[in-house]
């Protein structure tokens, strides 16, 4: 599949907004995934194994700054139920192909946004607790990162239902992706989702994450926060309606 430069552009962005999510703004991380299925309109599987690489060099940078401040404890409790969500998830994977993955990915971009708004509107924090509460957020984490690389919505629910101080909470999201998405990489590259193709893109555009990190540390305190994630879930909800009219 022969990419159009307007790709390579998509692609960065994608990469920058990534970045973004890396550095704190977790919301950008949804259109970050809607742009780089656009990128690859022709194969959205292609553009989940693209966006792979991104994922790790940010988690890399994000572990390196925020490490120490991991509370990885408050992760166990999750661990059975990522795991059946990554299971269900690569068994969606093996019953599609190509661009079967558009809707996909469109009605999973739209629930976070609706499970984001639901996060905002109501007081999830006080069910935090409950064994419930951690198996749906646990399974929808791992089916949506096997998915499409858009499990961060969902472990931003939880983490912020844990109450944890900024530092821990990026610590620990830094530490939750990086071995997830680790995990990843062997059955994406036997779906064909991981390519030679792919990672000649990434070599272009992964220079983008850390200055993403960078320009998000740099950019946060200076715009309110409440316009900034406002403005990136409209698009985000724009982009998955895109992706379901165009599939």
């Amino acid at each position: 599949m022969e990419l159009q430069s307007s790709a390579y552009v998509l692609g960065a962005c994608a990469a920058l907004l990534m970045g973004f999510a890396k550095a704190g703004v977790p919301p950008s991380a949804i259109l970050s995934v809607a742009l780089m299925t656009e990128a690859f309109s022709e194969d959205a599987q292609l553009s989940v194994g693209a966006m792979l690489p991104v994922l790790l060099v940010g988690d890399v940078l994000t572990v390196a700054f925020y490490r120490r401040h991991a509370q990885l404890s408050r992760l166990l409790g999750l661990v059975p139920y990522v795991a059946l969500g990554m299971v269900l998830g690569y068994l969606v994977l093996c019953q599609t192909d190509g661009n079967q993955l558009r809707p996909v990915l469109g009605w999973l971009i739209l629930t976070l946004f609706v499970l984001e708004l639901l996060r905002r509107r109501f007081d999830w924090s006080r069910t935090a607790e409950k064994w419930w509460f951690a198996a749906i957020l646990g399974t929808a984490a791992g089916f949506g990162t096997m998915i499409g690389n858009a499990a961060g919505p969902v472990m931003t629910m939880y983490l912020l239902g844990q109450r944890l101080p900024k530092e821990q909470f990026i610590g620990t999201c830094a530490w939750f992706f990086l071995l997830v998405n680790t995990l990843k990489i062997v059955p994406f590259w036997s779906q064909g989702m991981i390519t030679a193709e792919t990672l000649r893109f990434d070599l272009i555009i992964v220079p983008m994450v850390p200055i993403g990190v960078v320009l998000g540390v740099w950019v946060l305190p200076r715009i309110p926060q409440r316009f900034f994630d406002g403005l990136v879930l409209v698009l985000a909800g724009v982009s998955g309606m895109w992706l379901i009219v165009k599939s």
